[in-house]
């Protein structure tokens, strides 16, 4: 008896047709996944990260002006805040009024020392040469005394040994007298000169008097300079400007409170400078170097592959950083697993993502 072959149920066909395929797919989808593990070192741990910029006020004032809010694009130059500063600008207005009036001391005490520097040194001048003059009267006065002194005591040996009549005798004592009395009057002279001399240098110490009080209200005026540019600074201060282009994340006054120096006002960043922040398991951290290609896809933007660079890693585990202690001083111990931070860069336009989005990383090891 021959056997009969049973032929193949069209179910059983397309089972298999089934399953054939998907065993290829399945079997390729797995390639895939052992050659990503493999290949790239891939973290969902991850996040868009932005230089946050706090705008704060350096000094106390009621807030008069606040445009801005949040989401608003700033430039450099842009008025973010501006209190209130009548009173700063009044208290300028008062040092520059003080300033003139030390302005106008000044100028008079320049004036006067002008003039006691002219009139002093011309009296000093005279007065010297009236004691030069003096002083060589003097002195010939002093050698007539001589003289005279010698022919007298010359003529009362004379009259003694009755040599000569006592006629010549008076007149040489007479003659001795005369140039005493000359004599007196030059030393006279000599002293009220000197006296003028030393009047005409009290000018000299009157213009070190007035030198001294030029230099004491210059240094007034250094001090009102620097009080007038630290007001002027102050009024700077009360009108905050943007330094930098970014967008305003959020505020947190409004307008009519009372700002002191310190106090958080507006937080804002710059979206052209943007980068993401990724935590790398520490048992695949060894295969992260700088420079490693990044695959990066937004959760934002799942249509959307974006492309970066490993630009740092981190040197220290992110547990360190947290406020509570990761280590416990009982028994019981529990081994997890850490994460370093790594800086990737992003291949994004200007604006597209926001700080604080999430997305995967895929980092190419191989």
């Amino acid at each position: 008896m021959s056997e009969r072959s049973h032929p193949v149920s069209s179910e059983g066909r397309s089972r298999r047709h089934i399953m054939l395929p998907a065993g290829l797919i399945l079997a390729v989808l797995v390639g895939w996944w052992l050659y990503q593990r493999w290949t790239h070192v891939s973290t969902e741990d991850a996040r868009i990260a932005s230089s946050m910029i706090e705008i704060s006020s350096s000094t106390s004032g009621l807030l008069m002006e606040f445009p801005i809010s949040s989401g608003d694009a700033l430039t450099p130059g842009d008025l973010i805040a501006q209190l209130d500063d009548r009173s700063a600008r009044l208290e300028l207005q008062e040092l520059g009024a003080q300033s003139d009036v030390l302005d106008s001391g000044m100028d008079s005490v320049r004036s006067r020392i002008e003039m006691t520097d002219v009139d002093s040194g011309g009296k000093l001048q005279a007065a010297k040469s009236k004691l030069t003059a003096t002083l060589a009267s003097l002195a010939s006065a002093e050698s007539d005394l001589e003289f005279n002194r010698n022919e007298m005591e010359r003529a009362e040996s004379l009259k003694e040994r009755q040599i000569i009549p006592a006629q010549q005798w008076e007149n040489a004592r007479n003659a001795f007298r005369q140039s005493e009395q000359q004599y007196q009057r030059a030393s006279a002279e000599v002293e009220s000169a000197r006296a003028a001399v030393t009047a005409a240098s009290a000018g000299l110490t009157q213009l070190q008097v007035l030198a001294n009080e030029l230099s004491g209200l210059a240094h007034e005026k250094e001090r009102l300079a620097l009080a007038m540019e630290r007001k002027r600074v102050q009024i700077d201060d009360m009108r905050i400007e943007a330094t930098r282009t970014g967008v305003v994340d959020q505020t947190f006054v409004e307008a009519g409170e009372y700002i002191v120096p310190g106090q958080r006002i507006a937080l804002m960043h710059d979206p052209s400078d943007i980068w993401v922040n990724a935590n790398i398991k520490e048992t695949e951290f060894r295969h992260v170097k700088p420079g490693l290609p990044v695959s990066i896809s937004v959760d934002a933007f799942p249509d959307q592959a974006f492309a970066g660079e490993v630009l740092k890693v981190g040197d220290s585990a992110t547990s360190q950083y947290s406020l509570l202690p990761n280590t416990s001083p009982s028994a019981n111990f529990t081994k997890v697993t850490q994460r370093l931070p790594v800086k990737i860069s992003v291949d994004a336009p200007p604006g597209l993502l926001r700080p604080g989005m999430m997305v995967e990383v895929a980092i190419e090891i191989r």
